[in-house]
């Protein structure tokens, strides 16, 4: 087997099932009424249809209604742009101090301020919750010559400029130890920036990029219809007939964590609502029904220890791309 010691020692306090997820509240001034909520609360992906965020955003939404957890309007709004910094930046700019503002974040979103990608990061906003954990997978389309683990490792030997990857912000990392792990140096590889799943699957479908990686709820519904085919993944268990990265021979293990964050300075009892409010959902047959059909590992963590969280994770992802030459 083929095994490197960045692959493991990143994985090791990446994978968020090793580690302890909470959440953290940054107090606000603003007043929260015992109504609360008494008005809309949007809901924003920073990406467009499609992608993972998106797919988060809209499941959360639809279990909190159909529970009946909550009983004022939950409009989804796709906020793309910059690996979620775009709309990151005006939740912090804009929305300090407000109630009616949730967003949904993960891996992907990690370290964009410490790699310069990004002028604000999760320390500069209220994180909420974790919620699941969610495999990674590496994608092509159904009719490329690129449809196994082996094949992808010799395109990428043979040339690896020429295969063009579609990745997310630090989605990047898990390709990037697995051509570490294949002994083809990852500053080779010829990444290209798309916000989701969304983008990525419209990018393989008209040939701008060769494979894509992302969380598998990216591009289920793709991969259901035929259009993309599942090369690997990076979990520690085999998706159906899709191979993992460790089973094919390369000492790979990643995990996908996403969660849910509010503006900065969100009043305490406004977060206290949130996390009880999903502390039940997660509870829920319709949220086990979404955690089932998407695949995910549920990871519903709250408290004082996420700030920790950021830092220690974000820290090691980062160091990792930059060992690896993809720090920017």
């Amino acid at each position: 087997m083929k095994s490197k010691t960045i692959a493991q020692s990143v994985a090791a306090v990446v994978v968020v099932s090793a580690l302890t997820l909470t959440g953290c509240t940054s107090g606000g001034s603003s007043e929260v009424g015992r109504n609360y909520p008494s008005e809309p609360i949007n809901i924003s992906a920073p990406a467009a249809p499609g992608s993972g965020w998106d797919t988060t955003a809209r499941a959360i939404t639809q279990v909190l209604q159909e529970e009946d957890l909550v009983n004022i309007p939950l409009p989804v709004q796709n906020r793309p742009g910059g690996i979620g910094c775009s709309w990151l930046t005006k939740m912090v700019n804009n929305y300090a101090g407000e109630t009616n503002q949730l967003a949904i974040v993960s891996l992907a979103s990690q370290t964009v301020k410490e790699r310069g990608l990004c002028e604000y990061g999760l320390d500069d906003v209220t994180m909420i919750a974790t919620l699941f954990v969610e495999d990674f997978v590496i994608v092509s389309r159904s009719d490329s010559d690129i449809n196994s683990v082996d094949a992808l490792v010799s395109a990428l030997e043979g040339d690896p400029a020429g295969v063009a990857i579609a990745a997310s912000g630090d989605d990047q990392l898990p390709f990037a130890l697995l051509a570490e792990a294949a002994s083809i140096d990852p500053a080779e590889l010829n990444f290209v920036t798309y916000d989701g799943g969304g983008e990525q699957t419209n990018a393989l479908l008209n040939g701008d990029a060769t494979v894509a990686i992302a969380g598998l709820s990216e591009f289920r519904g793709v991969i259901e219809s035929g259009d993309l085919q599942a090369i690997m993944t990076f979990s520690e268990e085999p998706l159906g007939s899709v191979p993992t990265a460790v089973e094919s021979g390369y000492d790979v293990t990643l995990g996908n964590w996403r969660g849910i964050y509010g503006p900065p300075d969100m009043p305490e009892q406004a977060v206290t609502f949130w996390q009880e409010a999903l502390a039940e959902m997660v509870e829920t047959e319709g949220w086990q029904t979404q955690v089932e059909n998407n695949q995910w590992t549920e990871l519903f963590q709250t408290g004082d220890e996420l700030a920790n969280y950021i830092d220690e994770a974000g820290q090691m992802v980062f160091e990792g791309l930059e060992k690896i030459g993809i720090g920017n």
